[in-house]
């Protein structure tokens, strides 16, 4: 103990609130108990922006390296020099910056015997942050030294934060436009906000609500983090507590921000008739946060989710016109609109057990409810026969293939053009007998091959005004039989292999007359 004096004590840091609920830890190093007793009794009732010190002792390198290899949350240590051998504690150093490959942890080199390891040296060969000797290192220099240590790694840890929140936002930000990206965006931008503000274990979210030109208002969760995480899309319906989201809505009322020191809410307009609310909650403390930087932020967030939004909207328009048209066509033909629901379903599994790349999955499904296009050309009279169709009918019914194709080629929409293939070629046959242009083997394109299978695996299934429904071993057995003939033989054997997949789709969109 003689090794310390006690004099000139920096006064701590008293101003912190009643809920100290986190530490600091600092690992002490050293060989000698005398040194540990000291150090935590100096530092006994420091208070570094609202946190206590936690002291954990190592009295080897040994033992520090054990500690270290199952707890990286020490902010500092003071390693001693001479511990089992006279530079055991510079070959920890070492071993902490390169092998253990910690570099934000604060290393505060301490020895009593400076002789063994000079000053100048270490510090030039050894990657500490500071070096003390014994003699000198009074209760208030180690009072200082942990400060500026403390203070350090924090603002190590800050950055290090921020950059894992800019690694997880440029990931989500890959392929910004799909629909599925939607939530995953927003959660790591506003994560990045909060480590760049270093508001550490805040719950945030984001919500936006919309009036449309029919005067609804809707409400959604386009971004949550901490414990506000939740599956629901809807503010209302979801799980969150009654009061966050009583103030969530006063501040769409109000539409002004709110704060206190439990909570920010900040109120975004983000287009004429759509606003954002960012909600943050303050679990520790609010000394870090920012409400500049939150409303810069939160701002051009806002705008990127309001331009994402109406992206999503104009998908979901666009899809449910698809498979619209593509119901009045069948619905022409006399037949549900379930059977388009169910087609483009089994396309999507059959691609799926293929392998398929998954942008061209989306564009199948989207895509093959168009397949029967071209029928709207066929007079009613065809369409609707019970009998079967006489030569001259059967020429006219099976132009519906060449015009489905030439209608949907017009377009320059990839999926049109993707729709175009299925309906000009799904009644070609893998032998070459099909029409329109008598196609054979792979020179029909893949996505025809599938419809082909698909559409005749539920219209066997289906009630038409030409034919009773087939049972399934009727459709197994007509399957397997045009293997290499009508059918591509390897997307047989898929539909083979999963047949009861394929048939709980039927089953869970049947025809609403069977």
């Amino acid at each position: 103990m003689s090794d310390f004096i006690f004099h000139d004590e920096i006064e701590t840091d008293d101003s912190a609130p009643k809920k100290i609920d986190k530490f600091w830890r600092v690992l002490v190093i050293d060989d000698d108990e005398s040194v540990h007793q000291v150090t935590k009794l100096v530092l006994a009732d420091t208070v570094i922006e609202h946190r206590k010190l936690e002291i954990v002792s190592a009295y080897s390198s040994e033992e520090a390296k054990q500690i270290l290899q199952k707890d990286d949350s020490f902010c500092m240590a003071f390693v001693d020099v001479v511990m089992e051998t006279d530079h055991a504690g510079l070959e920890l150093v070492e071993w902490i910056r390169k092998e253990h490959k910690n570099q934000a942890i604060r290393l505060i080199l301490r020895t009593g015997q400076a002789g063994t390891a000079p000053e100048a040296k270490v510090i030039r060969d050894f990657d500490i942050n500071d070096y003390k000797e014994k003699t000198d290192f009074t209760a208030n220099k180690m009072i200082t030294t942990v400060y500026a240590s403390i203070r350090a790694y924090r603002d190590i840890m800050t950055i290090q934060r921020s950059l894992d929140a800019f690694k997880i936002l440029i990931e989500a930000t890959h392929d910004l436009l799909k629909i599925n990206q939607l939530r995953p965006f927003g959660s790591a931008a506003l994560n990045h906000l909060l480590a760049l503000m270093n508001v550490d274990s805040s719950a945030l979210y984001i919500a936006r609500t919309q009036i449309d030109f029919a005067q609804q208002v809707t409400s959604s969760i386009i971004a949550c983090t901490g414990k506000y995480v939740c599956e629901s899309d809807s503010l209302e319906s979801s799980n969150i507590d009654t009061e966050v989201k009583s103030k969530i809505q006063q501040v769409f009322h109000d539409k002004s921000h709110f704060s206190n020191n439990e909570c920010f809410v900040g109120y975004y307009q983000s287009g004429v008739n759509s606003a954002s609310v960012l909600y943050i909650e303050f679990e520790d403390d609010n000394e870090h946060f920012k409400a500049s930087l939150a409303e810069l932020f939160a701002t051009n967030v806002a705008l990127i989710l309001e331009s994402l939004t109406k992206q999503k909207e104009i998908e979901k328009t666009q899809k449910e016109l698809l498979f619209i048209v593509s119901e009045a066509v069948e619905a022409r033909s006399k037949e549900t609109g379930a059977h388009v629901k169910r087609v483009a379903l089994i396309c999507e599994l059959i691609a799926r057990k293929l392998n398929l790349n998954e942008d061209y999955i989306d564009a199948l499904l989207l895509a093959a409810p168009l397949h029967d296009l071209g029928k709207i050309s066929v007079p009613e009279a065809i369409l609707h026969k019970p009998d079967s169709l006489n030569e001259q009918e059967r020429e006219i019914m099976q132009t519906h293939a060449q015009i489905g194709g030439e209608i949907l080629d017009k377009s320059s929409v990839s999926v049109s053009k993707l729709g175009a293939k299925l309906a000009k070629y799904h009644h070609e046959n893998w032998d070459g007998s099909g029409y329109p242009e008598g196609l054979s083997g792979e020179n029909i394109p893949l996505e025809a091959r599938i419809m082909a299978v698909a559409d005749v695996f539920d219209a066997l299934g289906s009630k038409r005004c030409y034919k009773k429904v087939w049972g399934d071993e009727q459709i197994r057995a007509y399957l397997l039989s045009e293997k290499s003939k009508k059918f591509d033989a390897g997307i047989v054997d898929i539909v083979i292999d999963n047949f009861d997949e394929f048939l709980a789709i039927r089953e869970k969109f049947p025809d609403s007359t069977s």
